[in-house]
């Protein structure tokens, strides 16, 4: 069934659905379905290739060939049938593997099919297809859209190097920076998680209905199970969790789903930064034709996307917590809550990619006003008062920081003139007076 967009009920499928339609290759339902009858064709392939000696006649050449029908060409129809047949088992992985058994029959393999999810349990399907389907998801869409947006800040970082900005702290004007330093801030601190992120493996859970290979092993208890499972679960690039339960413990995904949120606050911690820049007139930004700011204020040019941006990070964060916080437990060998949350993992990923791709198309759009930066630099010269005191503290001057907060706290007047007149009343020799004046909030940035 598919539903016109502006009749769905998450703005993920409607207003948003042309920016995460790429998603849905991953994880929606017939995304799920697709990577099921993947792991269960690969398991079935893999029994052959030990192999199992009831699989000894079944011909390498049909692999390709079960590959391609089974999984990598899969059609809407796959999943009608599966869906349809879903309705009298009322069990999802079942039903795959009675259309993978017509997919035998009609491949002339039926005497073959018993050994389709042969030993399995759900859950082997599952905990192998999900952490699967979020690698690729990852690999293919996810990280290469941070890597972008990292770019993105290190461009600007670099081509704005050297412009000197007051510096506010606890919003108060304070010791000069540098436009280009403030935003490779952001920038390092990305790159630090996503080397964390990297760390973390995808994992598998691989071992039958609690864990232990059970019925593999009273059908063939002279085969190495364990090293058949690691073998083939490293095939997909994923990591074996061993010993476990009858279900994933998913230890390793909540510590990705909690880096994704470590990111996303960064995020937004940039977002408002760059939010609270325009607001000053740091920056302009671009004009498209034809786009309105404010319904009732024409003169208007809101900083919509970094707004946008900052709402759907923290979004997909509040869910991030969820899934990291639940997902590790379970009742004794298994309970069911997992299943209908890893259905929404899929959720705060798209909520993630409609934030950065806001994030990018709002720093497109911004425009420095350095003329601005350069007098928000004039009206405070009070901040070369750290300066100033600094180096009287290393020529040994008496309590030069009282002299110069008694010229300088609250005093809504300090000017370049003002500064110099007080570091002429200084009892320091002309060479000191020099370097003093030679100070200014635009120089005054450090290194």
């Amino acid at each position: 069934m598919t539903i016109d967009s502006l009749w769905a009920i998450s703005p993920v499928d409607g207003r948003y659905a042309k920016q995460t339609e790429e998603l849905a290759a991953y994880f929606s339902e017939g995304a799920l379905i697709r990577y099921r009858l993947r792991v269960e064709t690969e398991y079935f392939i893999a029994l052959c290739q030990l192999p199992l000696p009831q699989l000894k006649e079944v011909p390498s050449s049909v692999f390709p060939t079960l590959r391609k029908n089974l999984y990598q060409e899969f059609t809407s129809a796959d999943t009608s049938r599966v869906k349809e047949i879903e309705k009298t088992t009322n069990h999802d992985v079942k039903a795959v593997e009675y259309v993978m058994k017509e997919k035998f029959d009609a491949l002339k393999l039926e005497a073959f099919k018993e050994f389709v999810h042969f030993g399995l349990t759900s859950q082997d399907i599952n905990n192998t297809a999900t952490p699967l389907l979020l690698k690729e998801a990852h690999e293919n869409v996810l990280k290469p859209l941070l890597l972008s947006v990292i770019n993105d800040l290190e461009q600007k970082a670099s081509a704005w190097e050297n412009i000197p900005m007051l510096a506010r702290t606890h919003g108060q004007a304070a010791s000069p920076t540098r436009l280009g330093k403030e935003i490779r801030v952001f920038s390092e601190r990305l790159k630090e998680q996503m080397r964390l992120l990297e760390q973390i493996p995808f994992s598998a859970k691989f071992g039958g209905a609690t864990g232990n290979f059970n019925a593999h092993h009273v059908a063939y208890p002279e085969i190495d199970w364990k090293s058949f499972a690691d073998q083939f679960i490293s095939s997909f690039g994923l990591k074996r969790s061993n010993p476990t339960t009858q279900i994933e413990h998913y230890d390793n995904l909540a510590a990705y789903f909690d880096g994704l949120k470590r990111i996303n606050t960064i995020l937004i911690d940039m977002s408002r930064d760059f939010w609270a820049y325009i607001s000053v007139n740091y920056f302009k930004q671009k004009i498209k034709d034809g786009e309105i700011g404010s319904s009732a204020m024409p003169h208007k040019v809101n900083p919509i996307d970094f707004e946008n941006a900052e709402g759907n990070f923290g979004f997909a964060n509040a869910i991030f917590e969820h899934l990291s916080a639940k997902l590790p437990i379970s009742r004794l060998q298994r309970d069911l809550t997992d299943s209908t949350v890893l259905r929404n993992i899929g959720v705060p990923i798209a909520h993630t990619l409609i934030a950065l791709k806001s994030l990018q198309k709002g720093l497109g759009k911004l425009i420095l006003n350095e003329s601005v930066l350069e007098k928000d630099l004039e009206d405070n010269w009070a901040v070369v008062a750290e300066a100033i005191q600094t180096i009287l503290r290393r020529e040994g001057y008496p309590k030069p920081y009282e002299a110069l907060k008694e010229l300088t706290r609250g005093n809504a007047t300090i000017t370049k003139a003002s500064i110099h007149n007080f570091i002429d009343t200084l009892n320091v020799s002309e060479k000191i007076k020099s370097e003093l004046k030679n100070i200014s909030p635009q120089n005054f940035t450090g290194i």
